[in-house]
């Protein structure tokens, strides 16, 4: 028994601190920065501003904001709408959102335009930038007065991947994803980390930074193949993506999945999907249980992890409009 001792006491110590490893890449929190919640408006300095994105007659400044599932029908559909849209409408930003049914799964649309790139916002959960800091997407939400939200791209669950929010630099390590830029004139762009810097980025005008992929759909065309996928993940999930029709003009999107009324999508049933609405270009965000949207307080989608419970998974960043 001795001679074995010392090849127990090996495998005792791997086996502690592989369980220490993993707990503190997914389960501790680390917080890094309170109350991060600055904002670097002179991005905007310069950047060319239209006040019409929510109303049609652009003089008149006396908008009323409107909201609910009865404040209009939509007048755009894509594939097979299975709901009237649910809009909300103010001087500077217009949302509508819509129900479809793609492959025998619901997906929610958020078609928005704004008058300026300063309305897409970014939020950590709790304000707080570190590992493992999370929340519910609609307790960020509220917290921080969205009219709609979708959940992030999981940076708190890695230690490298460029994270812009909202003009401010927060981790200039890069890794081997491509990276959605949000420019300060309402673009969207990927860039490939390794040519440029997080620094850089924001120098060229960079608002939001995203790195979790892969994107979706560039200069129009599909970019993933059929085969592509995130990881370990199943080949049908629920989503979470954000796209760019034209400048000031973006649509966020989320399905469902992992339920009896809704299987989920493929990565590139997604991009086909993105694509059909008219994207130039469109990134793939966190997905899974962690997909969630949010429209004026209330959850629309059905969040699940194990398609038991809907419920909300917590997760560490949000991209709302506000």
């Amino acid at each position: 028994m001795r001679k074995h001792m010392w090849a127990i006491a090996f495998s005792a110590c791997l086996v502690a601190y592989t369980a220490f490893v993993s707990l503190d890449t997914f389960a501790f929190a680390s917080v890094y920065q309170t109350n991060a919640t600055e904002l670097n408006t002179s991005l905007f300095d310069g950047v060319g501003y239209s006040s019409d994105a929510g109303d049609e007659d652009a003089g008149d400044k006396d908008t009323e904001k409107t909201r609910g599932a009865d404040a209009s029908t939509s007048t755009k559909t894509y594939g097979a709408t299975t709901q009237d849209a649910r809009e909300y409408v103010d001087d500077d930003v217009r949302i509508s959102v819509t129900e479809h049914e793609v492959n025998g799964t619901a997906v929610y649309v958020a078609d928005v335009t704004v008058s300026s790139a300063e309305s897409l916002k970014t939020a950590f959960a709790k304000d707080s930038y570190g590992r493992n800091v999370t929340a519910a997407t609609s307790a960020t939400a509220a917290a921080h007065d969205a009219i709609l939200a979708i959940n992030g791209d999981n940076y708190g669950s890695r230690e490298r991947g460029y994270v812009i929010r909202n003009g401010i630099v927060y981790r200039d390590t890069p890794d081997d994803s491509d990276v959605l830029c949000v420019y300060a004139d309402g673009s969207f762009k990927i860039v490939d980390p390794s040519q440029v810097s997080a620094q850089e980025l924001v120098d060229q005008g960079v608002w939001q930074a995203f790195s979790f992929g892969p994107a979706l759909v560039e200069n129009g065309s599909v970019s993933v193949s059929q085969n592509d996928e995130v990881g370990r993940a199943k080949a049908s999930n629920p989503r979470t993506a954000l796209g760019v029709i034209d400048d000031n003009h973006f649509v966020f999107v989320v399905s469902d999945g992992r339920t009896q009324e809704s299987e989920g999508l493929s990565l590139y049933e997604l991009a086909q999907f993105m694509q059909q609405l008219g994207v130039t270009c469109a990134y793939n965000l966190d997905g899974g249980g962690s997909s969630t949207m949010v429209f004026d307080g209330v959850v629309v989608n059905n969040p699940t992890s194990n398609g038991r419970t809907i419920k909300e998974r917590n997760v560490n960043d949000i991209v709302y409009i506000g």
